[in-house]
């Protein structure tokens, strides 16, 4: 019971900070140093870590794959394997769905005890983390998009500066006034391979990042075929252009998340015959586009609260319109670059959902003990997240918050 309890605590919070509260659930049965947790699904951070900086810093993508390639799914082992860049004792488990766990234990402790219950909590948590991302919900999205611009960011001017270090290397190894014939071709077939190392680099961080409009739709059809499989209606798919431009991943799980929400309140209108579903992608939006032809009874003031966190954290709009007996329409506009950065709203994204809930509740001007009786909880814990707000923040009142909140568009009312 206190495991399951403890548990619970791991897999509810801000999906960023699971690694932390995993490593300090596995602390005292599984000593560890540092850990990771490798996960294709979540866009912009697909390793999530806790422990030593100067090692959890220094892990790549290419070590951990390389590390899964090695194992087979649902088996815990204690192995070596190169990870921050030296041949460490790990602990590792592969989930069976392709997610990744790896501890590096202490020196004193290379056995690893109880691999059956270390596989079954990871088993829980990267579900959860699986279905976390699969929802897109609006914290998923708020991190994953800040990641993923960022990450965006540092490749590109990573991949600049040494492309450009490596062009000049190779100008001036192929000089015909240097001597010594022998050096310079070695040193230029080095310098070659480098440079296509580093490009392939750049596009394996970018695979992982992104997804092409084609390939998300069809899997959002495959998902979609599967939700209505005992419905009668007939449904037509209409695919995005092959060619169109890669999706950010936080906007391709939002797109797939809010066609499958508008597709379930449309399937529950009564006497629905024909559905159409249909992507489009012109380079600077995702538009999607769900209506049929005949019922008409959308709930369209229920569905629009369905989709407004997730529009919101996306600079979405979301268009909705119901005629009786004529038919229902629902467009979503999905931006894929992020809006130009603005400081207010950068240190907003930086708020959990909880602490969110509380800055509005602080915005309309309700004191702690207030705040307390609305969200169910202590007093003491309104306090702990109204400290956590102001830090973020970078202010030094409540009243600052409220202000700067207010000015960025943050409603009093949820």
């Amino acid at each position: 019971m206190r495991d399951t309890e403890a548990l619970r605590t791991v897999i509810d919070g801000p999906l960023h900070e699971i690694a932390g509260r995993f490593s300090r659930f596995l602390a005292d049965r599984w000593p560890h140093a540092a850990l990771v947790i490798f996960t294709r699904e979540c866009t912009g951070r697909p390793r999530k870590v806790a422990g030593a900086t100067e090692m959890i810093n220094k892990v790549t993508i290419g070590e951990l794959e390389a590390l899964k390639a090695s194992l087979e799914p649902g088996r815990p082992v204690s192995t070596t394997a190169t990870i921050a860049g030296a041949v460490r004792s790990v602990w590792v488990v592969l989930d069976r769905a392709g997610t990744l766990l790896v501890l590096v234990p202490h020196a004193a402790r290379k056995r690893l005890p109880d691999p059956d219950a270390l596989a079954a909590f990871f088993g829980i948590v990267a579900t959860s983390i699986r279905q976390q991302v699969a929802q897109a919900s609006p914290d998923y999205l708020a991190e994953s998009r800040a990641a993923s611009s960022e990450r965006a960011r540092t490749i590109a001017e990573m991949a600049a500066a040494q492309e450009t270090a490596l062009v000049t290397i190779l100008t001036t190894l192929r000089s015909t006034g240097l001597d010594d014939r022998r050096a310079r071709l070695a040193a230029t077939e080095s310098a070659s391979a480098a440079l296509v190392a580093l490009r392939s680099a750049q596009k394996s961080d970018l695979a992982l990042s992104e997804e092409l409009p084609a390939a998300a739709f069809a899997q959002c059809r495959k998902e979609i075929r599967q939700m209505l499989r005992h419905h009668d209606a007939d449904i037509e798919f209409v695919a995005p252009a092959k060619d169109a431009r890669a999706l950010p991943g936080e906007v391709a799980y939002a797109a797939r998340a809010m066609t499958r929400t508008v597709v379930l309140a449309f399937a529950a209108q009564p006497e629905l015959s024909r559905l159409r579903v249909g992507w489009t992608c012109d380079g600077a939006c995702l538009r999607v586009d769900v209506r049929d032809h005949d019922s008409g009874r959308l709930d369209v003031a229920a569905l629009r609260r369905q989709l407004d966190g997730r529009a919101r954290t996306l600079g979405a709009s979301v268009d909705l319109d119901a005629v009786r007996d004529w038919g229902s329409r629902a467009a979503i506009e999905l931006p894929l670059d992020p809006p130009e950065d603005r400081t207010d709203e950068s240190r907003l994204a930086t708020l959990n959902r909880r602490e969110l809930e509380v800055l509005r509740l602080v915005t309309q001007g309700k004191r702690n003990k207030a705040i307390a009786a609305e969200l169910g909880v202590t007093e003491s814990t309104v306090k702990f997240h109204v400290a956590g707000v102001l830090k973020k923040l970078d202010v030094t009142s409540r009243g600052e918050a409220a202000a700067l909140a207010q000015a960025a568009g943050v409603s009093p009312v949820a």
